[in-house]
């Protein structure tokens, strides 16, 4: 054979026989080479959790770039003492035995490791003894992935961090699969996360298949999939399934619940890919003429918003999905709908601290993933002043663009260091006042992590482009909030992956855990324990073994209460009104032996006397001679406007399950047992109904 010599041939052969041995390469655009492999639990800022004697890790290639992808191909796991611990595809279970054994991940190329100890706990006099399995991290620079990616990321990929805009509707059509539009979008802008609404989660295939799709699109780090899925009155998954709201769970007063209730909207989430829910409401009800929060709120008292906002917390994020407390420091006592105007609190910090901060506080200290601001301006905490763009009034500014309120309170005086995210920025009490570019450059500057819902992504990337630049916002507060969000997502596992996902597997999950028998459990339990009797004459419970007639009677959500009492009952007919009956319905009516008044109310006119609905419900208790029954469908305080009813059952919110408890309560099939979340005012002062009451039969 003769010898090769053409350098160039030599050059070719040489680089065939290296690239099997060197390291894959990454997908993204840039195709920069690996250059190690480490464990995200080796990570300082990730933290890690030995649960039921297991522990699962996670391989990492890391990218020349400095981004951070997961791998799950091609390694190999080892333990060096089997008696401590073994490992399968990165799956680590305890043995049982004390000591410490080393777990190591290998590609062929780069390998690390981590040490697990397994050592007894000091038990108490009354304790048996245990023992505990705990993760010692290594040290070292090569495990601070989050610095070097910042250190490599362009100031445009910093910003697209911090943004997450919605895509409810494109060109007039509900957005329910992913268009090129959109997909250039995620990655010409680097959007570190994207809110969904129930526009957008149609069917539980769809919505895993629209959640894979964004995934799919970002270049380098995962997204921050985000939804609303509070239960009760905001629910956007129209597959799953159906929580009562907070006020149902607070009149249930059981912390248990509640974290059964955020660990089902977790693995609904979870199961769909969506990572982030932007709930619980922590705010404390104790304004009865809230028109936005009501029955979003736990209730009025603050320890009771306290701990089950923190139970539905721990609940949520047991399954991986981040939490969100909003709307901080507090949306509960106002009068006026951030949508649509600019609510003021008058309170001091004193105040604030004992009441509308309190279960913020607790949630801050049990580890919430992120706090969500409130549009509501809080002048004894920033007294700052600025021009209206509305009407060229000077106004308070709003906490979400508050340096006082972000840093000063809640980073400094309450100690809390996770992600910031603001509410929706096309609310009416922002978009009225400041301009869009304005008011995401004043809510960064304030302390913001994340920008939500901004108005004009264009000209908001620009103007905060521009502002570093200027030095209006220094890079290094850009950088700390990239920090705080690529931890949050290491700790979520919201991490890129080499490998595909398999849709089959996704979908096939998700089928099986959205809408589960054990979840539609857990949401029959919370709505039979919800439903609270506020007045009994002696009238319940009804008989659903005799003749009697029963007629349903009211307007909104009317049919759903109809249908849930005549499963109970066959002798049940509906009347659909709105307001007072003529003459002749009323003499029709004098036939039934009971009369079933759903009302629905949101705001203070609603349930006013003079409001038609509550003229309707007064002519029947005043002229005719039948029992009537109230159910206050949403706002426990209905009872209000017709003080004179026979029986009276709040349910606090429309979803099928608290109609079908509403209706096993009223014929004895369920006894009440739920307590009043809130004070149902009367006159003069003097309360109608006190918070905590609550009749059984």
């Amino acid at each position: 054979m003769k010898p090769i010599r053409n350098p160039v041939t030599m050059l070719m052969i040489i680089l065939a026989l290296l690239v099997p041995l060197m390291p894959n390469t990454v997908a993204a655009e840039d195709h920069s080479a690996v250059k190690d492999l480490i464990l995200l639990e080796n990570v300082p800022q990730v933290e890690d959790q030995i649960t039921d004697n297991k522990i699962s890790l996670t391989a990492l290639h890391i990218y020349e770039d400095g981004h951070f992808e997961k791998v799950t191909k091609d390694l190999t796991w080892s333990t060096t003492n089997k008696n401590v611990a073994v490992v399968e595809d990165g799956e680590v279970t305890l043995s049982g035995h004390n000591g410490r054994t080393f777990i190591t991940v290998s590609d062929g190329v780069y390998k690390d490791r981590i040490a697990i100890d397994h050592k007894p706990v000091k038990p108490t006099l009354k304790q048996k003894p245990s023992f505990e399995g705990k993760v010692v991290k290594q040290q070292g620079e090569r495990y601070d992935i989050i610095e070097q990616a910042i250190e490599n990321m362009t100031i445009n990929e910093k910003i697209g961090q911090m943004l997450m805009p919605d895509f409810r509707k494109w060109e007039g059509e509900n957005v329910t699969e992913m268009l090129p539009e959109i997909e250039q979008i995620v990655k010409e802008y680097h959007l570190g996360g994207v809110i969904l609404f129930r526009e957008n989660v149609v069917t539980t295939e769809q919505t895993a298949k629209l959640v894979a799709d964004y995934q799919a699109a970002a270049e380098k780090y995962g997204l921050l999939m985000a939804i609303d899925q509070e239960g009760g009155i905001v629910t956007r998954l129209q597959s799953g399934t159906d929580m009562p709201g907070n006020m149902a769970l607070g009149a249930t007063r059981s912390s248990e619940l509640s974290y059964d209730v955020g660990q089902a909207i977790g693995e609904e989430l979870s199961a769909l890919g969506i990572n982030m829910n932007l709930a619980p409401v922590l705010d404390v009800n104790n304004n009865p003429d809230n028109p936005v929060i009501g029955v979003r709120s736990f209730g009025e008292s603050p320890e009771l918003v306290a701990d089950l906002g923190v139970a539905y917390t721990e609940g949520l994020q047991s399954t991986g999905v981040a939490a969100t407390a909003k709307h901080f420091p507090g949306h509960g006592d106002t009068a006026v709908d951030s949508h649509l105007g600019l609510p003021e609190v008058p309170y001091d910090k004193e105040r604030l601290m004992k009441v509308e901060l309190y279960p913020f506080q607790q949630a801050m200290d049990a580890g919430i993933d992120a706090i969500m601001t409130a549009h509501v301006t809080f002048p004894k905490i920033d007294d700052t002043k600025v021009i209206s763009k509305k009407d060229g009034t000077k106004i308070s500014l709003p906490a979400t663009l508050s340096p006082k309120v972000l840093t000063g309170l809640m980073r400094e005086d309450m100690g809390y260091d996770g992600v910031i995210i603001t509410d929706a920025l096309n609310m009416n009490a922002i978009t009225e006042h400041f301009g869009s570019v304005d008011a995401v450059i004043r809510a960064v500057k304030a302390g913001t992590d994340i920008v939500l819902m901004p108005v004009g992504l264009e000209q908001v990337v620009k103007g905060l482009l521009e502002a570093v630049e200027s030095g209006e916002i220094s890079v290094d507060r850009i950088e700390e909030s990239v920090e705080r969000i690529l931890t949050l997502k290491l700790n979520r596992g919201v991490i890129k992956s080499e490998t595909a996902t398999n849709m089959d597997e996704v979908l096939a999950n998700a089928r099986q855990v959205v809408g589960s028998d054990a979840h539609k459990q857990v949401e029959k339990e919370a709505a039979e324990q919800s439903i609270t009797l506020v007045k009994n004459d002696g009238s319940l419970p009804l008989n659903s073994a005799s003749d009697d007639k029963i007629v349903v009677i009211g307007n909104t959500y009317i049919n759903s209460l109809y249908q849930s009492v005549l499963s109970h009952h066959g002798n049940t007919e509906l009347i659909d009104a709105s307001g007072p009956l003529s003459m002749e319905q009323l003499n029709q009516l004098e036939s039934a032996d009971t009369i079933i008044a759903g009302t629905y109310t949101y705001n203070v006119s609603g349930r006013s006397e003079n409001s038609s609905q509550m003229q309707l419900v007064n002519q029947l208790v005043e002229e005719l001679d039948v029992t009537v029954i109230g159910v206050g469908i949403r706002n426990p305080y209905d009872i209000m406007g017709y003080p004179e009813i026979d029986g009276y059952l709040a349910q606090y919110g429309f979803r099928e399950a608290s109609f079908e408890a509403t209706a096993a309560t009223l014929f004895g099939k369920n006894n009440p047992s739920g307590l009043l979340p809130v004070t149902i005012p009367g006159e003069n002062g003097e309360p109608l109904y006190e918070y905590g009451h609550g009749l059984s039969y």
